[in-house]
C-alpha cells in the first residue's frame, strides 16, 4: 500500500492536501490506485459496529441461529453487485452519476442523482445520530448528565470532525481507512472472544417460515452489497483503465463481504443471550464486562465517522453530478451542514427516528432497478464510455432525446412499481407480498422487471452508441 501512495501526486494523496478534484475527469497519468487499494478501504469502512447491530435486527425477526447465519452468508454475497458497479469508474474516469447520464440522459439522470443524495444524506444522519448517541453515554459514564447545550456542542463538534475526511478527498480516505482496519479487526476479535462463550444457538427453537426469511434476506441485502452499488466507481475511478475487472471485483468483495458477514454472525450470536443489542448504544453493550463499555463507546465513534465519510463524499459528488454548481469542497460542506441539521432534529425528536427508519427501508425500491439499468446499460455500450461525452452537452453522444433517455426512465418507473408490489415492510405491505403470506420479494423484482424492460426498450438504440477502441 505504501507503494502504491508513493507513486501518489502530491495534491492527491497527501494526509493533509484538500482534493481539488470533483467530477471532472481523472486523467490516465493521476490514475494512482490498485484494485487492492480497495480492499482496504471498504474493509475499513465496514469493520463497524453497525453491521454487528444489523445481524442482531436479523436474529429479532425470529429466526433460529442456523437460519440467521445461512441467510447473512447468503444475502452478503450480493457484494457481488458493489464489485460490479466498481467498473465502470476505471474506464470512464469519473463518478458513478457522472456515468449514469450515459443510460438516462444528463438531464434524466438528475432525478436518480438527487435519490442517491437524499439516501447518502439519510445514512449520514443516522450515522451522526449514533455518533452524538455515544458521546452522551460517554458523558454519563462520567457521571455528567448532558444537558441541551451540551448536546448542541457535540453535534457542531461531530460535524467538524466529520467534514475533515471527505473534504481532504479520495486519496485521505483511502489512507486513512487502511490504517483503522488493522485496531477494527482487533476489536472485533475482541469483541467475539467475550461474546463466544455465552452464545445460546438454542434460543429460538423452531425457527422462522419461509416468507419471513425471505423478508429477512430482502433486509441482508439492503444493508450488504446492493445498499453500496451507488457508491462504487466514485473510488474506484482512480484506477488505471486497464485494470483488471476480476481483480476489482475479487478485493471489493473480498474486503465488504468478509468483515460484514463477520461482524453480522457476531450480532446474530450476541442477539441469542442480549436481546436489546439491535441498539449498538444502550442495548449491544450489556454482551460486555462493564470495563469495556468506554472503549467500546469509544471505538464505535471512530468507526461511524469513518463508514460515514463514504457517504459524505459521494453525497459531495452527486450533489455535482445534480447539476449544482458547486466546487466539490463547498458540496461537502453543504452536505455536512444539512447533515449537523437533521442530526439535531433526530437527537431531539423521537418522531424523526420512526420517519427515518422507514425511509431506510423503502431505499431499495429505487437502487435495486437502477443498479440493474446502470449495469445491462454498461454491458448494452460495450463496457466502455465517451468520456468527453459524459460532460457533454446538446448533441452530445449521450444526449439522447432533450437531454433525457426515456428507455432508462421507463424501465426505472416500471422496475420500481415492480418492487413496490413485493415489499413488506411495517407500513406498507404490496399485494404481492400480501398474496404471498408476507415475503419479500422487492428485490429481485426490481432487479428482473428493470433490467428487462431497459434490454428491451434501449437494445437497438445503444449499441450503435459503443465507443470503438
Amino acid at each position: 500500500m505504501q507503494e502504491a501512495f508513493d507513486r501518489i501526486p502530491v495534491a492527491e494523496a497527501g494526509p493533509m492536501v484538500v482534493e481539488q478534484r470533483g467530477i471532472d475527469l481523472v486523467p490516465d497519468t493521476e490514475r494512482w490506485a490498485r484494485p487492492r487499494d480497495l480492499f482496504w478501504m471498504w474493509a475499513g469502512a465496514l469493520f463497524n459496529v453497525e453491521y454487528v447491530v444489523y445481524g442482531a435486527l436479523v436474529m429479532s425477526f425470529g429466526l433460529s441461529f442456523p437460519q440467521a447465519v445461512f441467510l447473512i452468508v447468503v444475502g452478503n454475497l450480493s457484494f457481488a453487485l458493489l464489485g460490479l458497479t466498481s467498473l465502470q469508474g476505471p474506464s470512464a474516469g469519473t463518478t458513478t452519476f457522472t456515468i449514469n447520464r450515459a443510460p438516462f440522459g444528463p438531464l434524466g439522470s438528475r432525478l436518480l442523482s438527487l435519490f442517491n443524495w437524499l439516501t447518502q444524506v439519510g445514512f449520514e444522519t443516522e450515522g451522526l445520530a449514533l455518533i452524538v448517541l455515544a458521546a452522551v453515554a460517554l458523558l454519563q459514564q462520567g457521571r455528567v448528565q448532558a444537558t441541551t447545550t451540551d448536546k448542541v456542542i457535540i453535534i457542531v463538534a461531530a460535524a467538524l470532525v466529520q467534514l475533515i475526511l471527505p473534504l481532504f478527498g479520495h486519496g485521505t480516505i483511502l489512507r486513512v481507512l487502511r490504517v483503522l482496519a488493522v485496531p477494527f479487526l482487533i476489536l472485533f476479535a475482541l469483541m467475539a472472544g467475550l461474546a463466544v462463550g455465552k452464545l445460546n444457538v438454542h434460543s429460538v427453537a423452531h425457527g422462522a417460515t419461509w416468507p419471513t426469511m425471505l423478508a429477512v434476506l430482502a433486509v441482508v441485502i439492503s444493508a450488504s452489497g446492493l445498499g453500496w452499488t451507488e457508491n462504487g466507481n466514485d473510488y474506484s475511478r482512480y484506477l488505471p483503465a486497464h485494470s483488471s475487472a476480476a481483480a476489482i471485483v475479487g478485493w471489493v468483495f473480498a474486503g465488504a463481504a468478509v468483515p460484514s458477514i463477520l461482524l453480522m454472525v457476531l450480532g446474530a450470536a450476541i442477539y441469542t443471550f442480549v436481546p436489546s443489542a439491535t441498539n449498538p448504544i444502550s442495548g449491544l453493550p450489556h454482551a460486555f464486562p462493564g470495563w469495556f463499555l468506554v472503549p467500546y463507546l469509544l471505538v464505535a465513534i471512530v468507526q461511524l465517522f469513518a463508514i460515514n465519510s463514504l457517504d459524505l463524499y459521494s453525497s459531495g459528488v452527486t450533489l455535482q453530478a445534480l447539476g449544482l454548481r458547486l466546487s466539490r469542497i463547498q458540496a461537502v460542506v453543504l452536505d455536512t451542514t444539512i447533515c449537523a441539521l437533521l442530526t439535531a432534529y433526530a437527537t431531539f425528536s423521537n418522531r424523526f427516528n420512526t420517519l427515518l427508519g422507514d425511509f431506510v427501508l423503502f431505499i431499495i425500491v429505487w437502487v435495486a432497478p437502477w443498479t440493474a439499468i446502470y449495469l445491462v446499460d454498461w454491458l448494452l455500450r460495450g463496457r466502455r464510455y465517451d468520456r468527453a461525452a459524459l460532460h457533454g452537452g446538446p448533441g452530445s453522444r449521450y444526449w439522447s432525446r432533450g437531454g433525457v433517455h426515456w428507455p432508462a426512465i421507463v424501465a426505472q418507473l416500471v422496475g420500481m412499481a415492480a418492487a413496490l408490489a413485493g415489499i413488506n415492510t411495517s407500513v406498507f405491505e404490496g399485494p404481492l407480498a400480501r398474496a404471498a403470506h408476507g415475503a419479500d420479494f422487492s428485490i429481485y423484482l426490481g432487479l428482473g422487471v428493470a433490467a428487462v424492460v431497459y434490454w428491451a426498450l434501449a437494445r437497438k438504440q445503444v449499441r450503435p452508441e459503443q465507443v470503438s477502441i
